[in-house]
């Protein structure tokens, strides 16, 4: 199986490409900067005994989301984890002060731009009979947290997304899911440990994934291993939270 990793150099989204080379699957991650950490997530997938590659894509360049698919593709799989942060957006928590600019920015690179991916690899899934898409959203969509209006509503954009998805594609063999990930233990999180801390003593098993935790989900939902679970939200780590009602 030929699967597509966005957002594939570091984290959650490197910890997924490895997953999915040590199940034996040939693996393309894509990276917007920083070609040399892609790189070197590709060698340790090879070292492994897997088959990668690794090829640029740009969320909020249309043409770069078409042009990555065209190039690697055609894809059986797609973990869509690739994603625009804030940038240079004013750090402010005051909702009116947010520059539409800004809104349309976001929206532009995080919504349109996994409706593109989909759109570009959904022909190939249709005429084998076959296909996964799994988006990666966050908790911050559902509990929201003040500043980050524009980020949690393009994140909760993709569970619209994945719901017409999962009705326009499933006939044809294409499962489509939301992984709904909440905070997460990297190595690369500038987040202090106290913060990590507090989060994880609100969740039912009182600790937070890890990147591997996260790529456990997304193997199973990107794969054959998934037979028939599609159009849902599935949580993960302290998102879960949620869902136990813990408080």
């Amino acid at each position: 199986m030929h699967v597509l990793v966005t957002g594939g150099s570091s984290g959650i989204g490197a910890a997924t490409a490895r997953a999915f080379g040590r199940a034996g699957h040939r693996v393309t991650l894509t990276y917007r900067s920083g070609p040399d950490r892609a790189e070197r997530v590709v060698k340790e997938i090879e070292q492994a005994g897997g088959t990668a590659a690794a090829v640029h894509l740009d969320l909020g360049e249309h043409g770069s989301v078409r042009a990555a698919v065209a190039a690697a593709g055609p894809f059986d799989s797609v973990i869509a984890n690739a994603v625009m942060w804030g940038g240079d957006a004013p750090r402010t928590e005051r909702f009116e002060e947010i520059p539409i600019e800004h809104w349309s920015e976001m929206l532009h690179a995080n919504v349109l731009g996994n409706v593109v991916l989909a759109q570009s690899v959904l022909p190939a899934m249709r005429e084998r009979g076959f296909g996964r898409v799994v988006l990666v959203s966050s908790g911050i969509a559902e509990e929201g947290t003040p500043g980050a209006g524009p980020y949690g509503t393009a994140k909760m954009a993709l569970h619209g997304l994945a719901r017409t998805l999962a009705w326009q594609a499933g006939m044809d063999g294409v499962l489509v899911n939301v992984a709904a990930v909440g905070l997460t233990r990297t190595d690369s999180s500038p987040i202090p440990g106290q913060v990590f801390d507090a989060v994880a003593g609100r969740t039912p098993s009182k600790r937070l994934s890890t990147a591997d935790d996260v790529a456990a989900l997304l193997l199973f939902l990107g794969s054959a291993a998934n037979h028939n679970l599609t159009g849902e939200i599935i949580r993960e780590g302290s998102n879960a939270a949620r869902s136990a009602h813990v408080t």
